[in-house]
């Protein structure tokens, strides 16, 4: 990987948990080897120059640690051409976009079985990694680990009960979804990348990430039109996630983004409320809201268990992309 490539962390090779000594530590060495008074690149100095200035502020760190870096500008999502439904779309995020940052690394094995339920395989691998003189963005323990983050209270208002559908959200990804991916990782906890909104969970597998928002509501019948919940005469607006899925999908044009809302009981049964979809197929836009999926927890699990195991090489765990999801928890 080339200096002028990657991300602040990567100029100043130290991983995203760095602290200031670490930094400082690290600018000193790139910037002697970048000077141009020691015959270094002028333009390479003065990305080593802007990294630890960014990095070593504080705020300015938290600010573009929550903005997941810099995205690649053209490479976003798009409504689908005449004849193309938002699936197909989908299907096209599956590839990693030339010149990205991750198909710089990844080499998808073509095989012809589901990997799924295989051990993770981590890219890079940490071995070729330390072989080639970088530092790992994040440690290797701290990538093994399936569970990422817990929900904090924000606010005054609602705080119990946000937390409450949160953990459940936890729970059953944990239980359910884990054990059967190993390669999958769940961040909880984010801030939104679109607005100053929060993304309550991100399940990343492979190439494919979902963003996952949650509601606790009575059992019963409920129908879902693409932008709000009816119930008895009710309607009811569900968390707000196209527009985080559309700034995701910017950020991680070699991912397949998509955006889920899992419906909690409040008597606890998993197959209720019973959500019944009206909306149209195939008349949504790639991102907008009536593309984001609305299932009690026990629909939530079999379509999260499909959409990431039907991905190419869902027993991958992409490294960078787990780095960056993590410096954007709030």
């Amino acid at each position: 990987m080339t200096q002028g490539n990657g991300s602040h962390y990567q100029v100043l090779r130290i991983p995203v948990t760095a602290t200031e000594k670490e930094i400082k530590v690290a600018y000193r060495k790139a910037a002697r080897k970048a000077h141009p008074d020691h015959g270094g690149d002028p333009a390479a100095f003065r990305r080593v120059t802007l990294a630890y200035e960014t990095l070593i502020d504080a705020k300015r760190r938290a600010d573009y640690d929550r903005s997941y870096g810099t995205a690649s500008a053209g490479r976003g999502a798009r409504a689908p051409r005449s004849g193309e439904s938002a699936d197909d779309e989908g299907a096209r995020f599956d590839a990693p976009a030339a010149g990205s940052h991750a198909s710089a690394h990844v080499r998808r094995p073509n095989t012809p079985r589901n990997t799924a339920a295989d051990a993770p395989v981590y890219v890079p691998s940490f071995e070729d990694v330390t072989r080639s003189g970088e530092v790992p963005l994040i440690p290797a323990g701290l990538a093994r680990q399936q569970v990422h983050g817990m929900p904090r209270k924000r606010g005054i208002f609602g705080a119990e009960a946000r937390i409450q559908r949160e953990l459940r959200t936890v729970q059953l990804i944990s239980r359910q979804i884990l054990p059967a991916i190993p390669a999958a990782r769940l961040i909880n906890g984010l801030q939104s990348p679109a607005d100053n909104s929060h993304i309550d969970h991100a399940l990343l597998s492979g190439y494919r990430l979902a963003l996952i928002g949650s509601m606790l509501l009575p059992p019963g019948a409920y129908a879902w039109n693409g932008s709000t919940l009816t119930h008895g005469g009710r309607s009811i607006a569900p968390p707000q996630l196209a527009s985080s899925v559309r700034r995701m999908q910017d950020i991680f044009p070699e991912l397949n983004v998509t955006g889920w809302t899992v419906i909690h009981s409040t008597d606890g049964n998993l197959h209720q409320p019973v959500i019944d979809d009206h909306r149209r197929s195939g008349s949504g836009r790639v991102g907008s809201q009536d593309t984001i999926r609305v299932l009690n927890a026990a629909g939530m699990v079999r379509g999260l268990k499909q959409f990431l195991s039907s991905g190419p090489a869902p027993n991958t765990v992409i490294v960078p992309v787990v780095a960056r999801l993590l410096r954007g928890m709030h």
